[in-house]
């Protein structure tokens, strides 16, 4: 009797553990996970490199050694093997259960000009690598995919965002699904080094870099260490969420786990940073998290509608074009919309958790589909979004299945800042700005 009872005590745990993570639609069977070789390499040798914005003009190159006496130094110059300009920067590892990381390394370069290729080493020995710095003013392109993972449609993903000229990457979150295996972050760390290492990669963290352990581990602990992003250079108290500007374009990256109601410092930060923008110096707002206001596939139904309960009336009055978000395995674009119909002067909402994760697609939606959905697919695939002027931009997503060139969705938008609608909401920006 004593046995019975422990296994429903274990069974009926389980069950609600797993209640947690389920859903109501089922996955297609994913790809296999990629399989890394290990390779012999100097304790010295740079490895998982990749680049950041880290405030005006300037590059965050972040590496890890295995040797924890490496320094953290960055040699860089405009032309290959000569190296004009030198920096050195800081480091950390940390453990997590029974894993100890590598160092950890992050330096600043800079000033560096804009549009420019720089050709740098890191801990003054290995590869040289080339980076391209972005434009300093329009027209610039960004890839965007978020829900990377590590599968063979992870790999598919990269290889077609390969072959687009684009200036920087945005990820809406959920990076390497190491899920409490940190050697799954140094493998992410080496699969995406030929990409990350020559454009910025600009993050924001999803539910699969939390990896809390309750009374044991804090969450984002590895994320934190491995991915710094420019927060304190955008005033932020927080890595998990944080802005910057390129090229005429002001990009928030928001933190959809972390407090966000009208109390929270995250709320108070965004109040300020949106009061800082000069739209006739950057025209076009955008903003990145990682769950979708705006969904209308079964998976992750209403996840979002407490952030969005908070944060979009910021957003709609300061006038944001365009919100990009991930954690639904498939794709979807609305028209602009606020409160939850279609408004001229609302954002446009895009999904693009589609980038390879091993979870698979998400391919129930609801029918029939809202007035504000204006297509929607669940495939695996990236975005593009060129903006063009101060007026137009031109957004294409581009299907895994297809070749590259192929646009599977595209559509013309324009700014509001070249509609009216800015002028209309002053108003009422002012007067939220104001609030206590």
């Amino acid at each position: 009797m004593g046995c019975q009872i422990l296994q429903l005590i274990i069974v009926t745990v389980t069950l609600l553990i797993s209640a947690s993570y389920a859903t109501e639609y089922i996955r297609p069977k994913p790809r296999q996970l990629l399989h890394f070789p290990w390779s012999r390499r100097s304790s010295t040798e740079p490895q998982q490199v990749h680049i950041s914005l880290a405030g005006d003009n300037h590059m965050r190159i972040s590496w890890v050694t295995d040797d924890s006496s490496a320094p953290s130094i960055v040699e860089y110059g405009t032309s290959p093997g000569q190296y004009s300009a030198k920096a050195e920067g800081e480091s950390t590892s940390y453990s997590y259960m029974l894993y100890k990381s590598g160092k950890i390394h992050y330096t600043v370069i800079g000033p560096l000009n804009p549009d420019t290729a720089y050709f740098y080493r890191c801990g003054g020995e290995g590869p040289e690598f080339q980076l391209k710095t972005p434009p300093a003013q329009l027209p610039i392109t960004f890839a965007i995919a978020g829900d990377l993972g590590q599968t063979g449609w992870t790999k598919s993903t990269l290889d077609h965002i390969d072959l687009c000229k684009y200036d920087m990457h945005l990820l809406p979150g959920d990076l390497s699904y190491a899920n409490y295996m940190q050697h799954r972050w140094d493998t992410f760390g080496e699969l995406v080094q030929p990409l990350a290492s020559r454009r910025p990669w600009m993050v924001t963290e999803g539910n699969h870099e939390k990896e809390n352990i309750p009374l044991v581990k804090e969450g984002f602990q590895s994320y934190n260490a491995r991915w710094k992003m420019p927060f304190e250079e955008s005033g932020s108290s927080s890595n998990l969420y944080y802005s910057f500007e390129v090229a005429e374009v002001h990009v928030i990256m928001l933190g959809s786990y972390t407090d966000y109601d009208e109390y929270s410092e995250q709320f108070r930060w965004l109040k300020a940073d949106l009061g800082k923008v000069d739209r006739k110096r950057t025209p076009w707002l955008i903003a990145l998290f990682h769950v979708p206001w705006y969904n209308s596939n079964t998976a992750h139904q209403g996840e979002g509608d407490e952030m969005m309960s908070y944060m979009e009336p910021l957003l709609y009055a300061a006038g944001v074009d365009m919100v990009l978000a991930g954690h639904v395995h498939a794709y979807e674009r609305s028209n602009r919309v606020y409160g939850g119909k279609s408004d001229r002067c609302g954002a446009v909402h895009i999904t693009i958790g589609d980038g390879g994760n091993s979870e698979g697609l998400a391919r129930r939606y609801q029918t029939p589909h809202p007035e504000w959905s204006v297509f929607r697919e669940a495939s695996f695939g990236h975005g593009e979004l060129q903006i063009v002027n101060s007026s137009h931009a031109f957004w294409s997503w581009h299907r895994n299945d297809d070749d590259e060139p192929v646009k599977s969705d595209e559509v013309w938008i324009t700014s509001l800042a070249s509609s009216g609608c800015l002028a209309d909401k002053a108003p009422e920006f002012r007067k939220i700005l104001l609030e206590p």
